[in-house]
């Protein structure tokens, strides 16, 4: 008797939460959960190792043929100051025209041990104001200013740029006063003039530059694919809507309408729809430093959402956990910090 019983109860559990599936069928949801996140992050992982790849491929490739060197006029008025090599400034221009390939740039020369952490977070922090450029004609000028109108979207724009040149040369100081040639390893990097006097021909320095690539995509590629998943299935099980409850001390800190907090609440998962919630609203609700100081508030509101659902995954992805989780508190930081004096400055005027 007490043989059956004890059989009868070998599917059950102790756990409330599990006993109607039992041991068993545990395993089997897990399973189920993660290879659905697999398959809805693949896609978005495909896109940006397929970028990541090219990127810093062509990278390596502009380093043996020697291109560094002649489009490094431009960048050095950026990397001189700050004590970083010609290949930095290339990587941050870049990100002019792709945040993920001007990263994975960086990326790439910290992990063959080209640049040190600490150069590398200096030149991350000098990408900000690049990385805003890259939206300016993209997103800013042909959507979000026609939203707001001329005087408040140009007013907001114009801003956002304010603090992102304000980052982009605490970056620069930085550099200035903490970077020497310590930082830096010439050894690790591909030489153009040493190709040039083995007689490498232009197929041999294609292939030196893919062998330079691969350590480096082994490393990310994988992590990527971790990283988002990890986040897909998080982001299902907690509600990030819960954050957005901070905007209320922060409007009635600085004395903006209560209007404001649907506003700030709608911006954080969305800028476009934040931005049309409170276009109707301009002139009789808000005025037009009221509604850029707003939009700002909102933007520090929803780094609590957008460093979850998108900074982790691909910082994570990019860096790895230590490295990318300096990069996004010091980026976060900084941020913040300098939208809150704007906002301050912009309603005390």
């Amino acid at each position: 008797m007490y043989a059956q019983a004890a059989e009868n109860r070998s599917g059950e559990t102790d756990d409330p939460l599990l006993a109607p599936f039992g041991e068993s069928a545990v395993p089997s949801v897990l399973v189920s959960a993660v290879a659905d996140a697999l398959v809805a992050v693949a896609p978005r992982v495909v896109r940006i190792a397929a970028l990541v790849s090219v990127s810093v491929y062509l990278a390596n490739v502009a380093v043996a043929f020697g291109l560094v060197e002649k489009i490094a006029g431009l960048s050095r008025l950026l990397t001189g100051p700050a004590n970083l090599p010609d290949e930095v400034g290339t990587a941050i221009l870049t990100t002019t025209a792709s945040t993920t390939a001007g990263y994975s740039m960086l990326a790439d020369l910290r992990e063959s041990g080209y640049l040190d952490d600490e150069a590398t977070l200096i030149a991350v922090v000098m990408n900000t104001f690049f990385g805003f450029a890259q939206h300016v004609f993209t997103y800013y000028i042909p959507v979000l200013i026609p939203i707001l109108g001329v005087h408040v979207g140009v007013l907001y724009v114009s801003l956002r740029a304010l603090i992102a040149l304000a980052i982009t040369l605490v970056g620069i100081l930085a550099g200035a006063l903490l970077l020497s040639e310590g930082n830096i390893d010439e050894d690790v990097q591909l030489d153009p003039d040493a190709l040039a006097d083995d007689e490498q021909t232009p197929k041999d320095r294609l292939f030196a530059a893919w062998d330079r690539t691969r350590p480096t995509l082994r490393r990310l590629v994988p992590r990527l694919m971790i990283v988002y998943t990890l986040v897909t299935l998080l982001v299902e099980q907690y509600d990030l809507a819960e954050i957005t409850g901070s905007a209320d001390p922060l409007v009635a800190l600085v004395g903006l309408p209560a209007a404001a907090v649907p506003v700030i609440a709608v911006y954080t998962f969305d800028t476009t729809a934040g931005a049309a919630t409170i276009a109707p609203l301009l002139g009789e609700v808000f005025t037009p430093r009221q509604a850029v100081a707003t939009l700002l508030l909102g933007g520090i509101v929803s780094f609590a959402v957008s460093t979850f659902k998108r900074s982790i995954p691909f910082q994570y992805g990019i860096w790895g956990p230590e490295f990318g989780t300096k990069v996004i508190v010091v980026n976060t930081a900084l941020k913040i910090v300098f939208i809150s004096l704007t906002v301050v400055l912009l309603l005390a005027v």
